[in-house]
């Protein structure tokens, strides 16, 4: 007899198609809103305006240009990224994608800064040191070609005056000795039970069987230091303003 986790287990497993998309109502927006905060708020914030999630308050959303496409993405995930699929029915994912859509309805503030002057900040400071820009800078850190799409403007700004808050996926430190006396630091790219690969601060990969290393510590704290107390206030709304001005390719 089948039990109910594992009905549930099947439940989860199978994607759901666009059915007739209900009329959207007041009621079916608030239905949403409920749905999303349970579901959904952790990652891509309340507001839906991104943190580890995409950035959803926007009136055009990449992966999702149609609402049938929505549909699909809030059903069944972005193979490849940190979001997954639910269990959700249909009913409910329309629900869910009726209160995103509103999301881009909402007049937003206009932030402070100067994003011109946010990339000289940017330069100034040595951000491209560890991250990337359409294909320019180093590898440490996220790649930030299209980090205004993904993170709200109040995600990037915590991520700059306090990044320990909340370390980016994939980006665990490394700190390793080799059999020869070698010290490496870097960030790894790639881990199982017995090996590792890494890359260092000047972006050289290396791949090594755990057994030949003589130390090896992981940890998952930043390696970005804080800009706290290394930027005027001036500065830090132009590199925030800089930062939200990238969309990547649309």
């Amino acid at each position: 007899m089948w039990t109910a986790s594992w009905l549930l287990a099947l439940q989860m497993t199978v994607a759901l198609e666009p059915t007739t998309r209900p009329k959207v109502t007041a009621q079916e927006v608030a239905r949403g809103r409920t749905l999303f905060e349970t579901q959904c708020a952790y990652c891509h914030g309340a507001d839906g305006g991104g943190g580890r999630g995409a950035n959803l308050a926007r009136a055009t959303l990449r992966h999702a240009p149609t609402d049938d496409a929505l549909f699909r993405v809030v059903n069944r995930g972005i193979p490849g990224t940190d979001m997954p699929g639910n269990a959700m029915s249909a009913r409910e994912t329309w629900q869910v994608v009726a209160f995103v859509r509103s999301l881009g309805q909402v007049k937003r503030e206009p932030l402070p800064g100067d994003a011109a002057g946010g990339a000289r900040v940017y330069e100034a400071v040595g951000c491209a040191a560890c991250h990337t820009i359409r294909g320019r800078g180093g590898p440490l850190g996220p790649d930030l070609t299209d980090i205004g799409a993904r993170s709200s403007p109040a995600y990037i700004r915590r991520s700059i005056v306090d990044p320990q808050a909340e370390v980016p996926s994939g980006f665990k430190q490394v700190r390793a000795v080799t059999g020869e006396g070698r010290r490496i630091t870097g960030v790894v790219v790639n881990e199982d039970t017995f090996s590792i690969q890494f890359r260092d601060t000047g972006g050289s990969l290396y791949s090594y069987f755990k057994e030949e290393l003589a130390e090896l510590a992981t940890d998952r704290s930043a390696t970005m230091p804080s800009f706290r107390d290394r930027l005027e206030p001036a500065a830090l709304d132009d590199l925030v303003a800089y930062l939200v001005s990238l969309e990547g390719t649309r």
